[in-house]
């Protein structure tokens, strides 16, 4: 093992929503789409902030004690990081998982998160051309 970590593992804070005025603007102003085992909330960024997709999670108190809720944000966050490039353009998107993220297949995961992506984008892009 030599320690360097190549850029497609990282996940930086760059790339992550990190402040509660952030989720809270793409609650609020942003759209959402439901898929099977998440709802997506994704909200275009301006053009001044340009830069990639910048993703959350939300994972309540509601799907479980600390254990299975880390759990839940660790897969999540793995298949963020392996299908972070499905997606382009200045996104904001929180991902809110349900419990069945728990024992979902982890291929799936990773699928469903990327059509989640993929959805988010091209749904905000299409909300600034209206």
């Amino acid at each position: 093992m030599s320690g360097k970590i190549s850029d497609l593992s990282k996940f930086p804070k760059s790339r992550r929503l990190l402040k509660h005025a952030d989720f809270q603007r793409v609650y609020q102003t942003g759209r959402r789409q439901f898929t099977g085992n998440m709802t997506v909330f994704f909200l275009r960024r301006e053009a001044a902030s340009a830069g990639g997709p910048r993703v959350g999670l939300t994972v309540g108190k509601v799907l479980g004690g600390a254990v299975e809720r880390n759990r839940i944000k660790r897969r999540m966050r793995e298949a963020v990081r392996m299908s972070r490039s499905t997606c382009g353009g200045p996104v904001d998107i929180v991902f809110n998982p349900r419990k069945s993220v728990l024992t979902l297949p982890f291929a799936e995961l990773v699928k469903e998160v990327s059509r989640g992506l993929r959805v988010a984008a091209e749904r905000a892009r299409m909300a600034e051309v209206k």
